[in-house]
């Protein structure tokens, strides 16, 4: 893979993690009288440090991080939380995990793709890779406590 290429998709996932950072920031406001608030609390900064050592790593490599990045993806997150938040949480689990699963493929292709280089920097491989675990983390956390509030509803109805 080219620099460039690779700056390219470290840019994407800047972008992704950026905006992640203040969808979740948004959900936990708008949940933040629940333990779910909790966690978006949580997992918001958990992406915050994804978007630092991908900054870092883009800084490494000689670019900047996207513009888009750093102005659009704040907004966009932020106002996607505040509206999504709107439809009650089963709905925001749901987005957050589609969003998660998308995050994960996107990792997946490209650690693959850099595992099949020769000269791969292992230390980014392993950084991609710590990053997809989390986005798994989050997603299974998301899909459990959807998991609970169906079971929850379906209960009430019996």
């Amino acid at each position: 893979m080219e620099k460039e290429q690779l700056i390219t998709r470290l840019n994407w996932f800047y972008s992704l993690e950026r905006n992640q950072v203040d969808l979740y920031t948004s959900q936990s406001s708008s949940f933040n009288k629940h333990y779910t608030g909790l966690v978006f609390e949580r997992i918001s900064y958990i992406e915050q440090q994804h978007v630092d050592n991908l900054a870092h790593t883009i800084k490494e490599l000689g670019a900047n991080p996207s513009l888009i990045g750093d102005v659009l993806s704040p907004i966009i997150g932020s106002l996607a939380g505040k509206l999504i938040s709107l439809s009650g949480l089963e709905e925001v689990l749901k987005i957050n995990i589609m969003i998660e699963q998308k995050a994960m493929k996107d990792y997946k292709e490209l650690i693959n793709t850099l595992k099949q280089k020769e000269h791969a920097s292992s230390e980014l491989i392993k950084l991609l890779e710590y990053n997809f675990i989390d986005e798994n983390l989050h997603t299974e956390w998301f899909k459990s406590k959807l998991s609970q509030l169906q079971n929850t509803e379906s209960s009430l109805e019996h």
